[in-house]
């Protein structure tokens, strides 16, 4: 079921913090929302889809394939991003986007968003901005949890 982008629900995500309210109306005018029900996926692992994911209701599992098992390695929450990677390079998928409840999901593609640089640069500048930031965060968050597990498993400094 799809439904119409609130420009002010966008506001709240990490991508539209940086953004005027009029901004947040023009960008999502270019975006589409779906609206997920429990269990099912937004996106499968190694899918050649660069949609950018914006969580705006619910939660999402960002899974992995180990072993021939889907494992949940991190759960998303409202105002969190998915997707700058593959949205950036246009590769495929490293994870798998399920919905943990009933979830509303807004997505943007980057032709759309690429038709934006020539009218509204400023825009194109605060996203990119914010998906720096986004990727920033998860790799210092990527880097906090290795040092947890290093020090886990060699029991330096760890906690048991």
């Amino acid at each position: 079921m799809s439904e119409k982008v609130d420009a002010k629900r966008l506001r709240t995500s990490a991508v539209g913090e940086d953004l005027s309210d009029q901004e947040c109306q023009i960008l999502a005018g270019i975006m589409e929302a779906r609206q997920l029900q429990d269990g099912e996926r937004l996106v499968a692992e190694g899918q050649a889809d660069n949609t950018l994911f914006i969580l705006i209701d619910g939660r999402l599992a960002v899974t992995g394939n180990v072993l021939g098992q889907e494992i949940v390695v991190y759960t998303m929450k409202v105002g969190e991003v998915a997707g700058t990677r593959a949205f950036v390079d246009r590769t495929p998928r490293k994870a798998t986007l399920r919905a943990v409840g009933p979830a509303l999901v807004y997505s943007m593609k980057p032709d759309a968003f690429e038709s934006l640089l020539d009218k509204h640069p400023h825009i194109v500048y605060g996203v990119m901005r914010a998906l720096f930031r986004i990727t920033h965060a998860n790799l210092m968050r990527m880097n906090q949890e290795s040092q947890e597990l290093v020090n886990y498993v060699s029991k330096v400094r760890g906690r048991y």
